[in-house]
């Protein structure tokens, strides 16, 4: 996996204008472990660029990152999915009640 913490454009330190959520904070560029869930599985992805408000904490992923995050799980699910039908033998129907 790519490391995120290294965008092929650099992000810029602080966004333009006052926080979203406390109206007085501003929203500045932090990396953080970002955690999600895949199916029953626990993903964590450290290095992941947010934008934290200075005030309230107020956290929002950076929208790019989130796509290639989404696109890169989105294909390794297909590649585990493949590579269990072809070590148990299951078919589709089969792997998706389990």
């Amino acid at each position: 996996m790519s490391d995120l913490s290294e965008p092929e454009e650099k992000l810029p330190e602080a966004r333009q204008g006052l926080c979203p959520e406390c109206q007085t904070g501003v929203l500045r560029l932090q990396h953080l472990t970002y955690f999600t869930w895949l199916n029953e599985e626990l993903i964590t992805v450290p290095n992941f660029p947010a934008w934290v408000c200075d005030v309230c904490g107020r956290r929002e992923y950076d929208g790019r990152a989130i796509i290639w995050l989404n696109t890169l799980l989105s294909h390794e699910m297909k590649g585990r999915r493949q590579a269990y039908r072809r070590w148990t033998g299951a078919s589709r129907t089969d792997s998706a009640r389990t």
